[in-house]
């Protein structure tokens, strides 16, 4: 290391107080510079050996950045301004990765700006599907017009000769069965004008253990909870947010109602949360995640990466909106819903919600 010239303390404050990451790496491929942005972006502990380290060693958990380093000398353009996504963390990173070269122009390192755009993909990603979801709810809304009507007709021409003929049995039970299920399509219509209509939040300082007492509570009415154990884990002090309790009871009610439903009345649902910060490209926020965990039997990978999306469902009757509509809802409270789960482990679905409402959703 050069002897610390105020010069040199200079320099290391600017990269420093940088909001972007840096590392800039020696030709034979030691760290001569990298940040505290990169450290946390990357999850790299901040430690004074990184520097002069093998860049393969000190970034080894997250193998895309190695290959892009290695790349630097070989590679005959240089990316600018491209992104990517850090399959570890999940993060969305746009960078650049520059040449150094000394006097003589010969190449003595390269170096790598980058910046978090994980909150700004997510912000992209929101808007399309509103985009998406305004033409679905112009659509929606003229077939439940047309199909409501015919719907209610139906129940009622039912009730009426059901009332007219009591003592004929078997006509009884066919006319329950039409009754029965033009309610469950009308339900199901009136679900999917829930889903398609634009949500409007009443914000106010929530309680999160209030919203999931109130879940748990609403979720037995609504679902067959069997031999199921919930276990609520929610510590004393936890931040109030900024959020419309009605659609944040909603969100953990879908949730607890979707892993009764795949539990078969047996196991455990364990409800915790803890308060955080999360970083998402700016100065962070302060947050609050809530996880429901089971020991249900789990999804596999295909199942798993379509389980928020619209209309699907692997039940023999619904809509397959329900887990989508807990999506929509988190989305507009500008937050995030995490799944991990894997056939015969259960699932774990993790709920974060910003403390403060952004004005940004």
């Amino acid at each position: 290391m050069v002897s610390a010239t105020s010069s040199d303390r200079f320099f290391r404050d600017i990269v420093g107080s940088m909001r972007n990451g840096v590392i800039a790496i020696t030709r034979d491929g030691h760290i001569a510079v990298m940040n505290d942005v990169a450290c946390h972006a990357l999850h790299v502990p901040v430690r004074p050996t990184n520097i002069g380290g093998h860049y393969a060693d000190v970034l080894h958990g997250a193998p895309e950045v190695v290959r892009i380093l290695h790349a630097a000398f070989e590679a005959e353009h240089l990316p600018n301004r491209a992104e990517l996504r850090l399959k570890s963390t999940g993060r969305v990173i746009g960078y650049t990765l520059s040449l150094i070269r000394g006097d003589d122009g010969e190449v003595s390192g390269a170096t790598l700006f980058f910046k978090d755009l994980t909150r700004v993909e997510q912000l992209e990603e929101r808007e399309r599907l509103r985009d998406r979801l305004a033409a679905l709810g112009e659509m929606a809304a003229a077939i439940a017009h047309e199909v409501k009507n015919p719907l209610a007709g139906i129940e009622v021409m039912a009730g009426l000769l059901r009332r007219k003929i009591p003592d004929v049995p078997e006509a009884q039970v066919v006319l329950t069965d039409i009754i029965g299920e033009a309610k469950m399509a009308n339900a199901i219509v009136q679900e999917v004008l829930d889903f398609v209509r634009p949500i409007r939040l009443q914000v106010e300082h929530t309680a999160v253990d209030t919203a999931v007492q109130g879940a748990v509570q609403l979720a037995g009415t609504k679902a067959t909870r069997g031999k199921i154990e919930v276990d609520v884990r929610l510590p004393a002090g936890l931040p109030q947010i900024q959020a419309d309790q009605h659609q944040l009871t909603q969100v953990f009610t879908n949730l607890l109602i979707n892993a009764y439903e795949a539990m078969n009345e047996t196991g455990r649902v364990t409800i915790s949360a803890h308060p955080l910060r999360i970083e998402d490209g700016g100065d962070g926020r302060e947050a609050v995640r809530v996880e429901f965990r089971d020991d249900g039997p789990g999804m596999a990978p295909d199942i798993a990466d379509r389980i928020f999306s619209p209309f699907f469902t692997t039940k023999a009757q619904g809509s397959g909106l329900g887990l989508a509509i807990v999506r929509k809802i988190v989305d507009a409270h500008d937050g995030r819903i995490d799944m991990e789960t894997a056939p015969g482990t259960g699932t774990t679905i993790r709920v974060t919600l910003p403390v403060t409402a952004s004005n940004e959703a």
